[in-house]
């Protein structure tokens, strides 16, 4: 196992977020993963970890409901972000994620770079295209994963991926991914292993 997988390996929850006030003081590095609901994100990052359970996966979208932090290293986090999609929540509730969302991506300077979980089968949908533009703005690498890659051939996946590719902005990347199968764990570790310098 690789340094960067013992490490990956060794995470663990810290805390979940609701308001600004309950984030872990802004002096380290995260990563943080974002994606629709469903799109396979909390199972992604299980599966980049080598744990079963660090990230809690359903089958109802929309479980992830707060800033979920989990600690690599001491000042290191993965951060999974409320599933974006999800319409069963009060309007009020809705406004609330989104205003401290926005606040935690302008403002949040741990931030090294963003995880964009998309299914394989429907990439680039309009929060996708949000992430990724935000990232740019900000100067921030992005790493789109095409989850559920193991759903459609290897020829499809390819087609698929050149033309995710060729709409990426600059610092952005892509590559194919299944939590099942276990294609494409050991690039996608090694992208956020080097993100978070461990």
């Amino acid at each position: 196992m690789s340094k960067s997988s013992n490490a990956l390996a060794r995470t663990a929850y810290l805390a979940a977020a609701h308001t600004p006030q309950q984030l872990p003081a802004d002096d380290g590095r995260e990563v943080v993963f974002a994606g629709r609901s469903n799109a396979g994100k909390s199972s992604a990052l299980n599966t980049i970890c080598n744990q079963n359970a660090l990230a809690r996966t359903s089958k109802t979208p929309g479980r992830t409901q707060q800033l979920v932090f989990f600690e690599v290293v001491k000042g290191k986090y993965l951060v999974d972000l409320p599933g974006y999609g999800y319409a069963k929540v009060s309007k009020d509730l809705r406004a609330h994620w989104q205003g401290f969302l926005n606040d935690y991506f302008r403002t949040r300077i741990a931030l090294c770079g963003i995880v964009v979980v998309m299914d394989i089968r429907h990439p680039l949908r309009e929060f996708d295209l949000d992430m990724l533009r935000f990232a740019a703005d900000r100067g921030l690498p992005a790493h789109c994963l095409l989850t559920k890659c193991d759903k459609i051939g290897r020829g499809p996946q390819a087609q698929t991926l050149l033309a995710v590719r060729k709409q990426l902005p600059e610092r952005a990347t892509a590559q194919v991914f299944s939590s099942e199968t276990k294609q494409g764990v050991d690039e996608a570790r090694a992208v956020v292993a080097g993100w978070l310098e461990v």
